[in-house]
């Protein structure tokens, strides 16, 4: 891949943001309407700059390498397989 993600360090703020998702769940009686939502688009945010990671490792690959990922996930996740088309071929349909 020739993206400069830090998968690491993605992963890590990706599970705090849920971790604090998961805590404010729990509790909601220990947190305003407003930290709450600062919780959600946290966890919004997250989400969202993983999927494009993601995207633009796929993106990086020679349109070989992508048929062999797509057979992959095909293979490995099969029930959820046009999730992964649409959220690594979302630039196509956009184009």
């Amino acid at each position: 891949m020739t993206t400069n993600t830090d998968w690491r360090k993605l992963y890590e703020e990706h599970e705090i943001a849920y971790l604090r998702g998961d805590l404010a769940t729990s509790s909601p009686e220990s947190y305003t309407l407003d930290e709450m939502r600062e919780i959600s688009a946290g966890m919004d945010a997250s989400t969202a700059e993983v999927e494009a990671a993601m995207r633009a490792d796929f993106n990086s690959m020679s349109p070989a390498m992508q048929a062999r990922m797509m057979d992959l996930l095909g293979k490995a996740d099969p029930e959820n397989i046009d999730w992964w088309r649409r959220l690594l071929l979302a630039n196509e349909a956009a184009a």
